[in-house]
């Protein structure tokens, strides 16, 4: 399983948000680039970036963003405001590893689909999930598609997986969510990263044997120090099959 040491920008800082809202982050006042060279010094292959200012279409982060590409050596996956196959475009040409859809992908899956075939294995689908519904810009908008039919929608299609979020979740529901990440991996033929659900290392160790999921997110748990990442990512590898002796 791989693991996603997350950073969520906001005006060049790094911050947490509460079910998305943004009028109220939370401020961790960190390096973004310090933090992302951390994440690489610990083992990380990955990273996630969330751009929440992008969202609303203010690309403020775009040095800051493209210097952690290029200055870290660490694969990055990247959401927020991708509205366009030239932003798509730009991004990975720039070097970005993945980019993530979300509102768009629900809104308009054929379009996500044709973007899919043109960048195979680099499209990643947000199913951002409140009561028992996909939610869309930003979790502000509630649409009427339940995640198994935005399932059906990507079967076949050459994405690189779903990051599925239970907006629902809470600190005392981890069941619940655990719960969601299992049916939805279920019925996904692609790989499925679950977010939101990394509190403690305990968290990676149950999820490592969730089938179909093929990573997690992990990013105030780690600024909380309740995560150490290098431990996470022991966690998170492969059990060594065992091989009977023969004499």
């Amino acid at each position: 399983m791989i693991i996603y040491p997350t950073i969520q920008l906001m005006e060049g800082r790094c911050v947490s948000l509460f079910r998305g809202r943004t009028e109220e982050p939370t401020i961790w006042h960190v390096d973004p680039l310090e933090k992302a060279k951390e994440f690489y010094a610990a083992g990380a292959e990955w990273m996630h970036i969330t751009d929440f200012d992008a969202m609303e279409g203010d690309y403020r982060n775009f040095d800051l963003i493209l210097s952690i590409i290029r200055q870290v050596g660490i694969s990055v996956q990247l959401g927020g405001g991708f509205r366009s196959q030239e932003r798509i475009e730009e991004w990975i040409d720039l070097g970005v590893g993945r980019v993530v859809l979300g509102t768009l992908a629900v809104q308009n899956p054929d379009w996500a689909k044709r973007a899919a075939k043109f960048f195979p294995d680099q499209i990643v689908i947000s199913v951002d999930v409140w009561q028992g519904s996909v939610m869309i810009s930003g979790w502000r908008g509630k649409s009427a598609i339940p995640p198994e039919k935005l399932v059906e929608f990507y079967h076949y299609s050459p994405i690189a997986g779903y990051i599925v979020t239970d907006i629902d979740s809470s600190v005392d529901e981890r069941e619940s969510s655990l719960a969601l990440i299992t049916s939805f991996a279920e019925l996904a033929q692609s790989p499925v990263i679950a977010s939101g659900l990394i509190r403690t290392c305990d968290d990676v160790s149950r999820l490592k044997y969730v089938p179909n999921v093929a990573g997690a997110m992990v990013g105030a748990a780690l600024l909380e120090k309740t995560v150490e990442l290098d431990e996470a990512l022991a966690i998170a590898q492969p059990i060594p099959e065992t091989r009977a002796e023969y004499i």
